[in-house]
């Protein structure tokens, strides 16, 4: 149980379960269900007379809200805009209810258009009708006093896991009472961990959580004194949450999925309830195989496709038209591959608590393909308490090679029983299940892998290893840039990889352009490649013949190796036809990826197959006759010979059991943390403790988004960043309110939407239009807007279509009509209003200096950020005396060492021409004079690392508010329900010769200065203020 409230008369308690709205007594006993349905229904809150409940729910796509009364009959949804809307209050007449949503700042705003930060304050009527703004501070969890002239609420500085526990930084929430006659605002709690849930009591008191005492307890605040501080509860394991109060003083509140009701001076007492059935969690779901596949292995034979969906082993006759579900279970299976004959199949498991390898075999020697099997049989191959993964058939089916604990090379020999390691322990670093990558030779002696060689980054080398016990290995690349994905070609007289080494590289070193290289192991092959001979060379009969020499290994020298692909392109996989004469690949020139294919002999680089695919993975033939790729949940298969592309039509639905598989994965997160989180003894929490306490719940559990609620509770007891669940639902039918580019009064409670700026490159961008600032717009597609509805409900679906909208000037005199093709709501909010803030910084920077100072934000931490921070750097601001680097509510990434190295230019050389000193000097691509950074609560993870670094190597100052201390390196992993995301903190950074990590190490800016609401709300920034002023000293 959770989301409770209590009614003002003290009488019932509403609360969510099981993705319903229930209530129960004041006073415990049995329980009765409001809501109905398979959409989610929760965050009750009553009306003050306590006749009716509004609570949320999203069974259009998005949470809207919603009204009922008390028997949860006539349910009116109120309003109808895709954003989130969550109810909060009523007003205190009862007639509109208050609600918080990630709509757009008020058009005044110099804030960072920070929509999912900052939760916008609301009110609707009870009737229906327009939607009126209340407040844009970022109110989360308001409530308005008796008197009606105060509000008190939580606020949000940033991003972080609502559910994180123990944390003291910046980020963490504070309590505030804004004073709406002056319009003021007051922050009425001081401590520097989690202060939440405010409610009101009389007069100036109010009741909030707090972490003050350890755990989160209740705890009594008073507005005219905030040093005075009253706890009420003293809980010591779990935290307390859910806070709401009666008319009579009585909270209510819950406690490890209990309520619990407090009546002051008193212990708090658990709320007995009772239900007259047996509320089942899970159920038997459904899905369609096709468009939900995420790994494939194709046979030897090519007969036979493998494939994983749902974390199940599916085989399809590779025509598609017949498909056998293998396993059937509610933990994952991962990693399949067929043995050399096609008769058993090879896979990882994790059925307990560690990973596993597997084999299935066909039972009955009649049958000749798992598709039509008669009955298999499963045994364990590798089994220990450690983690195995990737197993892999050698060729002559004697062995297995595998990744244990992620990292860790080794080959299994199914004839001895014995192990052997090959890439010990320490030289790789996994960042992810399964992403090692090794292959065996065609003569299963050796193995090709991709390794790091102890470099501890990602810029892999490729390695040769004789599969002998002698632990050797051969470096075949050695190389500063990325070799990876190495195969044999050729009957293993060969092998070729992927390699940047060739590209146009980005800013950041990632995401560049590869080339196919091939390595020589039979010298003459290279040979004929040089004079073009390898139509001669290549012939099956001859490399039926080629065999492997015993002494690779003994190479000092190298072998020789070439260029395969023609052209340097983005090219995330590349196969070589079993005769060694075609190379094909993926490459994308344009938007997406096509198939497309170099003549080795004739050099010729041509288009094979139109794809038009986002990613693929590609696997041939034997015989070389045909492709088959994976992409977006699709098998599609290509003939080679004349590029036909046939999808092979799987029209397998598959059943799954929702709380088996919700059990299954609360204990994989479980074991993720033991296995993968940067501290190993997890900070002194007792992490199997939890565990046991926190999967109780997981048989409560009938959705996701409660799911997703237990997951970031019991995450957030790591107290880390980085280390959070996400959930991202998919809809059959979901509401998305398109927009205009406009920005508009939204306190106007009249008839109409008044217009105050048309966004810049926006809809309402023409030459020819007549649409204004204070123009009011009276009818889209016909429809007149009436404060008696929510106009929202006319924009929805339109995104991408053309509206024709009507408006006037605000007498109503002069009417004209426009028609405009409406954009995606995160398009107005990603580029139109991002792109309105720069300009808005952009002019105060300029205004406040005179023109003396350049200004810059980095959105993010990547090439993509970095960008147009050198292009305007040493462009627009190339003779400016100083830049300011804004860094404010950027996410993270992985750029701090090149921005910081781009910033820390000293001039070294100047030059003259006729005796005349040139402006400026080298080096070339660097700033050469002074900077300072602008910083906040909501920088995160390599924003972090950004101004740490840029103190420690004493570039300039910092200026803003703290930084929570978040520079770690995390690793996400999509779940087997892929709306389902889990990411966790994995490599803990430190400074050099520091013994203390940058997580949870905040960082306080050389000079601290807060933008109040009062002034940020009204076009006035003084962190930027600031940073100008500081710059301007000694500039001439």
């Amino acid at each position: 149980m959770q989301q409770c409230a209590v009614s003002p008369d003290g009488k019932w308690v509403a609360f969510e379960y099981k993705g319903n709205i229930w209530k129960v007594s004041g006073k415990g006993g049995m329980i009765e269900q409001l809501t109905h349905g398979p959409s989610y229904s929760g965050y009750p809150v009553w009306s003050h007379d306590s006749n009716n409940i509004a609570f949320a729910n999203d069974e259009h796509g998005n949470f809207d809200v919603y009204l009922m009364d008390t028997e949860g009959k006539n349910i009116d949804r109120l309003t109808f805009n895709s954003a989130r809307d969550i109810p909060y209050d009523f007003s205190s007449d009862d007639e509109k209810i208050r609600f918080g949503t990630d709509r757009h700042d008020i058009y005044q705003s110099a804030r960072f258009p920070g929509d999912q930060i900052f939760s916008k304050l609301y009110e609707v009527p009870i009737s229906g009708g327009k939607s009126i703004l209340v407040n844009s501070a970022g109110m989360d969890l308001a409530h308005e006093d008796q008197k009606g002239t105060r509000i008190i609420f939580q606020d949000k500085k940033g991003l972080e896991n609502t559910y994180r526990k123990h944390h003291q930084s910046s980020v963490t929430r504070d309590i505030w009472v804004y004073d709406i006659k002056a319009k003021t605002y007051q922050q009425v709690s001081s401590f520097k961990g989690e202060d939440l849930e405010p409610i009101w009591g009389k007069g100036d008191e109010f009741y909030y959580l707090s972490e003050r005492s350890g755990s989160m307890n209740v705890f009594k605040g008073f507005v005219g004194d905030t040093s005075r501080v009253l706890q009420l509860s003293s809980f010591s394991r779990n935290p307390v949450r859910n806070l709401s109060r009666s008319a009579n003083g009585r909270l209510v509140f819950t406690y490890n999925g209990d309520l619990y009701g407090l009546t002051e001076g008193k212990e708090p007492q658990k709320l007995k309830v009772f239900s007259k059935a047996v509320m089942s969690s899970g159920k038997i779901d459904k899905m369609p195989v096709r468009d939900n596949i995420t790994e494939m292995a194709l046979s030897a034979d090519g007969k036979q496709i493998a494939f994983i969906c749902r974390g199940d082993i599916f085989v399809s006759a590779a025509d598609g038209h017949l498909t056998k579900r293998i396993t059937s279970t509610p933990f994952q299976e991962r990693m399949v591959n067929f043995s050399p004959d096609g008769r058993k199949l090879l896979f990882s498991v994790e059925q307990e608590n560690s990973w596993d390898i597997q084999e299935i075999r066909l039972k009955n020697s009649a049958d000749a393909y798992f598709y039509n099997a008669t009955g298999f049989t499963v045994q364990n191959i590798i089994a220990t308490g450690q983690d195995e993964f990737q197993g892999l058939y050698s060729p002559d089916a004697g062995k297995i090679a595998y990744i244990e604990n992620r990292e860790v090379l080794k080959c299994y020999d199914l004839r001895t029983k014995t192990t052997r390691i090959l890439i010990p322990e320490g030289v790789n670093y996994s960042s992810g299940d399964g992403d090692q990558y090794f292959s065996w030779s065609p003569d299963s002696q050796y193995l090709l892998a991709q390794s790091t060689e102890g470099g501890g980054g990602f810029e892999n080398d490729v390695v040769l290893i004789k599969d002998d016990g002698s632990g050797k290995r051969l470096n075949l690349t050695q190389s500063g840039f990325i070799d990876e994905k190495p195969k044999w070609g050729v009957n293993g007289a060969m092998m070729y990889w992927l390699s940047d080494k060739l590209a146009n590289h980005s800013f950041t070193l990632t995401g560049a352009h590869r080339d196919v290289f091939g390595m020589f192991f039979d010298h003459s092959l290279f040979d004929n490649l040089q004079e073009s001979q390898l139509d001669t060379a290549l012939n099956l009969k001859r490399i039926s013949k080629l065999k492997l020499p015993n002494n690779l290994l003994l190479n000092k020298e190298g072998f020789p190796s070439a260029r395969m692909s023609r052209v340097t392109a983005d090219l995330p996989d590349a196969l070589l036809s079993p005769d060694g004469k075609t190379l094909y690949s993926l490459n994308k020139y344009q938007e997406n990826y096509d198939l497309w294919k170099t003549n080795i002999i004739t050099h010729q680089h041509s288009l094979l197959a139109k794809l038009n695919i986002v990613e693929g993975k590609m696997q041939v033939s034997t015989d070389g006759r045909l492709l088959f790729i994976l992409s977006k949940g699709n098998i599609l298969i290509i003939n080679t010979q004349d590029g036909k592309v046939s999808p092979i039509p799987i029209d397998t639905v598959m059943e799954y059991n929702t709380s088996a598989e919700r059990e299954y994965l609360f204990r994989h997160t479980w074991q993720m943390v033991k296995k993968r989180f940067m501290f190993p003894d997890y900070g002194g929490l007792d992490w199997d403790g939890c565990y046991q306490n926190y999967k109780l719940f997981v048989k409560h559990i009938n959705n996701d988004y409660d799911f997703l609620g237990l997951l970031n509770e019991f995450l957030g007891e790591l107290n880390t960043s980085h280390t959070l669940a996400r959930y991202t639902p998919v809809y059959q039918k979901r509401d998305q309110t398109a927009a205009l580019g406009l920005l508009y009064d939204e306190t106007w409670n009249k008839d109409g939407i008044l217009v105050k700026e048309i966004l810049k490159g926006g809809p309402f961008d023409l030459a020819k239009t007549r649409m204004k600032p204070d123009m009011l717009i009276t009818a889209i597609d016909g429809q007149l807007i009436r404060k008696t509805e929510d106009w929202a409900a006319l924009l929805n679906g339109k995104s991408g279509k053309q509206a024709v909208v009507k408006f006037a000037n605000i007498s109503g005199e002069v009417s004209y009509t426009d028609t405009v093709r409406a954009v995606k709501p995160e398009t107005e909010l990603n580029t139109l209003l991002y792109n309105r803030w720069i300009r808005q910084m952009e002019h105060l920077t300029d205004s406040l200096s005179h023109g003396k100072l350049g200004y810059v934000h980095v959105r993010s931490m990547n090439d993509e950020g970095f960008r147009p921070v050198y292009d305007k750097a040493l462009g627009k601001y190339k003779n400016a005396a100083a830049l300011i680097v804004d860094t404010r509510y950027n996410r993270g990434g992985s750029l701090h060492e090149q921005l910081n190295d781009f910033l820390s230019g000293k001039i070294y050389l100047t030059e003259r021409r006729q005796g005349r000193i040139t402006n400026g000097g080298e080096p070339l691509s660097r700033w050469n004079k002074p900077s300072c950074i602008i910083m906040n609560e909501g920088n995160y993870s390599d924003a972090y690392l950004t101004p740490y670094t840029y103190r420690r190597m004493g570039i300039g100052k910092s200026i803003g508010m703290p930084v929570p201390g978040t520079g770690t390196a995390s690793w996400f992993e999509t779940q087997i329900n892929p709306s389902l995301t889990v990411q966790i903190g994995v490599g803990a950074t430190y400074g050099a010769g520091e013994h203390s990590p940058t997580e949870n190490s905040q960082i306080d800016p050389d000079i601290r200065v807060a933008n109040f609401y009062q002034n940020i709300l009204n076009g006035r920034d003084e962190q930027l203020e600031t940073a100008v002023k500081e710059m301007l000293i000694g500039v001439k």
